[in-house]
């Protein structure tokens, strides 16, 4: 197979504040394999939460290079990938997952299939997504808010965790004033200690919240568990569940996990955790990073095996450099095209382009 690299800079169309940092920008970096005439796509973006920096990532393919480009068959080197076999199994879950998605990507195009046909869906894949709102001002969040309900968004996920606690609450409550017929999840990205979130929880739960995220620090899941078990909302695990051992941990503890593919190594590891959890009582939901639509695309194609989704990364971004999946009205959707079915959007003016080429090495 051939491989190329290219790294792109994803800018938000506004900055992003959650409890633990504030994001305006962070790099992509596409892989595409090519085969027979056919070219698969996958997406890895920088998270320095993640330990992923973009010269680490650029590093990991680097040394991968060479065993795939002895790969003459993809099909073959996905099975091997799913499989945990080397070269893939060190990779950081981040990579792995982006290679698997170029491969999922190669493969369905080579066999005139979308990836859901792939993984055993036949209809196209339509699901209600959430869309975030930061650490805003309460009437900065309503406006957003207001916005998003015209645009048919049905479920908003706001951020909280800011120093007043008692400034979330209001946030949450201009939200519910603002999209009055919205479903609201709260994600303080670990903000509180357990006894906070269980003094806080009741006074989300009353003003509408269905689900909280990740409301404690992790590291503890017995504390996490514990919190769950006096909840008065669904309390869903994110930094918490980060891979299979730790969902299995959690499994029956929680009412939920997060799963990220760039956090638990792609899309065959979602379906292990899914297997894992049937039957426990803890239902799935399915996040992201921000990505291009690129980096989303194999979410997507699993979102009908989620309770919640809060597959937004690409809606964030002022441009995206793929289209495809949809969104902007709530729902993200997978196209009947072979493959992921994302294609390159069309270019912006080159002097404003947010999402031009960077140097390899560049952060």
């Amino acid at each position: 197979m051939r491989v190329d690299l290219r790294t792109v800079r994803l800018r938000l169309a506004a900055p992003l504040r959650i409890s633990r940092s504030v994001t305006t920008e962070r790099d992509a970096v596409r892989l595409a394999l090519g085969h027979g005439g056919l070219t698969g796509h996958g997406e890895v973006v920088s998270s320095v939460h993640l330990g992923l920096p973009t010269h680490r990532i650029h590093h990991e393919l680097a040394l991968l290079r060479t065993a795939l480009e002895r790969h003459q068959d993809p099909e073959q080197a996905l099975a091997e990938l799913c499989s945990g076999a080397p070269p893939f199994a060190p990779l950081p879950a981040g990579v792995l997952a982006a290679v698997e998605a170029a491969l999922l990507d190669l493969v369905g195009k080579r066999a005139g299939e979308p990836v859901h046909r792939l993984l055993g869906r036949d209809d196209p894949v339509a699901a209600v997504t959430a869309r975030t709102i930061g650490i805003e001002p309460p009437a900065r969040a309503a406006v957003q808010a207001a916005r998003l309900a015209d645009a048919g968004f049905t479920v908003i996920k706001i951020k909280a965790g800011s120093a007043d606690p008692g400034l979330d609450l209001v946030r949450v409550r201009a939200v519910h004033e603002a999209a009055p017929g919205a479903r609201l999840l709260l994600d303080p990205n670990g903000a509180w200690t357990p006894a906070e979130a269980l003094r806080l929880l009741p006074g989300f739960a009353a003003t509408g919240v269905e689900a909280v995220e990740q409301p404690i620090a992790p590291g503890d899941p017995d504390a996490l568990a514990a919190v769950a078990e006096r909840s008065p909302i669904p309390v869903i695990a994110d930094e918490d569940a980060v891979d299979h051992e730790d969902a299995c941990r959690l499994a029956g503890r929680v009412q939920g996990v997060n799963l990220k593919l760039a956090k638990c190594g792609g899309v065959h590891q979602v379906l292990r955790i899914a297997e894992a959890l049937r039957g426990s009582g803890t239902e799935l939901m399915l996040g992201c990073l921000v990505a291009s639509s690129l980096g989303i695309a194999p979410a997507v194609h699993l979102a009908d095996r989620a309770r919640w989704l809060d597959l937004d990364g690409h809606l964030l971004l002022a441009h995206d450099p793929w289209q495809g999946i949809g969104g902007a009205d709530g729902t993200v959707r997978t196209p009947d095209r072979a493959g992921l079915g994302v294609l390159p959007a069309p270019d912006p003016d080159p002097a404003s382009d947010p999402a031009r080429p960077v140097p390899c090495g560049a952060r």
